[in-house]
């Protein structure tokens, strides 16, 4: 792997640039992250593609069970991704000796979170039990997640580095990671879900088993990487580690960590209570339809995080005003590419639900999945100004403010508001998807509202004296 172009280190000032000089520093970083952020999705996209012909039981334990892993996940790897705010400060501000000391700190993250994951197996059985799925999905889910869990490890060491990657202005090193993991993904659940190739069939373990393999792979990509010094271009130099640092990391990261953790919390809760309530056929077909948006929404994804590196390098600069714009332009192209999403599954619900339809199956599941499908059309334009938002938020250090309007937005207005809809007043699926579009429409204003109001300019995410050594 050779080091990637740095778009953005011979240009002068980002607003001096124009809005087609920014677009093109913005869609140069965003379509590697495309791919890798899609590569993650289709991770759990082909474990539930392939694991349908099992039947409603099994497509409702994998992907029920993908997204539960994923909550455990998402604490130490939001807190993580950190690290491309710190990387993409130091780089805008010209200290690259002292960025390498960064992605130590994220491996670090990556072994406590992978110990910690490895500990809490044993729970699994219990956990799931609680939650009072019908004994086939119980059975089912405790054993794709005791799987699962294997790798969270790999999964928060692969987003550390990759995050530290693309602060640097590399992006492509995340994009090869991710596709060396779905590739191992679609391959290892063609192989082991059903009998194949003299093997007899794992089922969901199958599918379990090809995820914590694919995620080591993509891991292995990028630690080979960086112990090779590839792609690190002016950030060989590391110096020795500094708790100082560290405990800022974690300062900023952990509320970052929280931020996802709680939204994804909040949804779990959704699933497992809200659409769980309504029965098995709902909770399939609910989770069909998260697993396709996070497909769709990968690409926005993608572009909202290459806006925050030139936010952060803008930062780092001292270019402050230069954010807005480019907030702007990356809004623009984010949302366009949610809008657009929005149509096709106002046009062709049933093609796209009837992908993941059980063999045998009734036609309940496409009706069910099509109408929330469609539900889900309102909200796309709420979730990409939401996450272009978040994202630079987050590439300034404003990271405590979101994770207290997701506590309060989540869980004291959507989760009560969904219990009361769905389990109190005996609604269906059109109240329970119209409580998530409020919740979502809520949380971006609120985001809009922070970034207008400007406190991020006075949070102060690297030290002054980082290029110090250790005290």
């Amino acid at each position: 792997m050779q080091a990637a172009a740095t778009p953005t280190s011979n240009a002068p000032a980002a607003v001096a640039r124009g809005v087609a000089g920014n677009l093109g520093c913005l869609l140069a970083l965003a379509w590697p992250i495309v791919i890798a952020r899609a590569a993650q999705s289709v991770i759990g996209f082909s474990d539930a593609l392939m694991a349908s012909p099992l039947g409603e039981e099994s497509l409702a334990a994998v992907t029920t069970g993908a997204f539960n892993t994923f909550c455990l996940i998402i604490l130490p790897m939001g807190t993580s991704t950190i690290l491309q705010s710190f990387a993409s400060q130091l780089r805008g501000k010209g200290e690259l000796g002292a960025v390498r000391r960064y992605a130590v700190y994220g491996l670090i993250l990556a072994v406590v979170a992978g110990l910690c994951a490895a500990l809490a197996i044993p729970l699994v059985p219990l956990a799931v039990h609680r939650l009072g799925y019908a004994p086939g999905v119980e059975r089912a889910m405790t054993t794709y997640v005791s799987i699962r869990l294997l790798s969270v490890g790999a999964v928060v060491g692969t987003e550390a580095l990759g995050a530290w990657y693309g602060g640097l202005g590399n992006t492509r090193v995340a994009m090869i990671a991710g596709a060396t993991s779905m590739i191992v993904n679609v391959l290892g659940c063609y192989a082991l879900i059903q009998p194949r190739f003299g093997l007899p069939g794992f089922g969901v373990a199958g599918a379990g088993w090809a995820s914590v393999l694919a995620s080591t792979s993509g891991f292995a990509v990028v630690l080979v990487a960086f112990v090779g010094n590839r792609g690190t271009k002016g950030a060989a130099r590391g110096g020795k580690l500094r708790a100082k640092e560290f405990a800022r990391v974690l300062r900023f990261g952990l509320p970052n960590g929280f931020n996802w953790f709680l939204e994804f919390a909040a949804f779990a809760v959704f699933i497992n209570v809200i659409a769980g309530h309504l029965g098995t056929t709902v909770l399939a077909g609910f989770n069909v339809v998260i697993q396709i948006n996070s497909i769709a929404f990968m690409p926005a994804w993608g572009v909202s995080t290459a806006g925050s590196i030139l936010v952060g390098e803008a930062i780092g600069r001292n270019e402050k005003d230069a954010v807005g714009p480019l907030v702007r332009l990356t809004g623009t192209v984010a949302i366009g590419w949610m809008v657009a999403v929005s149509v096709l599954y106002l046009v062709a619900p049933e093609a796209l639900i009837g992908l993941f339809v059980p063999n045998g199956s009734t036609s309940r599941l496409v009706a069910v999945g099509s109408t929330m499908l469609m539900l889900s059309a309102v909200w796309q334009f709420f979730d990409g100004t939401g996450i272009t938002l978040s994202e630079s938020l987050r590439a300034a250090g404003d990271t405590t403010w979101p994770m207290a309007a997701r506590i309060v937005l989540g869980w004291a207005v959507f989760i009560p508001l969904a219990w009361l809809a769905v389990i109190r007043q005996g609604g269906g699926i059109v109240p329970m998807m119209l409580v998530l579009v409020t919740y979502i429409a809520l949380l971006a204003g609120a985001l809009a509202w922070r970034f207008a109001s400007g406190a991020w300019r006075r949070i102060q995410l690297v030290e002054p004296d980082v290029t110090l050594g250790p005290r």
